[in-house]
């Protein structure tokens, strides 16, 4: 059983928005409740782009995880960045 706070690819995942956000292509991220999560498939990772151009390669980059799923963020009751970024899509 994974430790809470310590999912290897949760982990995988934040070092990846982090050269993203070093590259220029991300200007902020967050990832609530984050001590809490035992598994990738139920983190809810919020994103703002630099600007709206870097968004294809944001998620061009961040495909390398298994099932991302992306939509513009709604409702920021957890988050006032612009998009809502999971990795839960069933496998094709």
């Amino acid at each position: 059983m994974a430790q809470i706070g310590n999912v290897p690819e949760i982990k995988a995942v934040k070092q990846h928005l982090e050269q993203l956000k070093e590259k220029g292509l991300v200007a902020d991220w967050n990832l609530p409740y984050e001590n809490l999560l035992t598994r990738l498939t139920a983190a809810i990772f919020f994103l703002t782009p630099t600007n709206d151009t870097s968004l294809e390669g944001i998620w061009k980059e961040l495909q390398v995880h298994k099932g991302l799923t992306y939509e513009p963020n709604t409702h920021t009751t957890l988050s006032s960045l612009k998009w809502k970024v999971q990795f839960n899509a069933p496998v094709k």
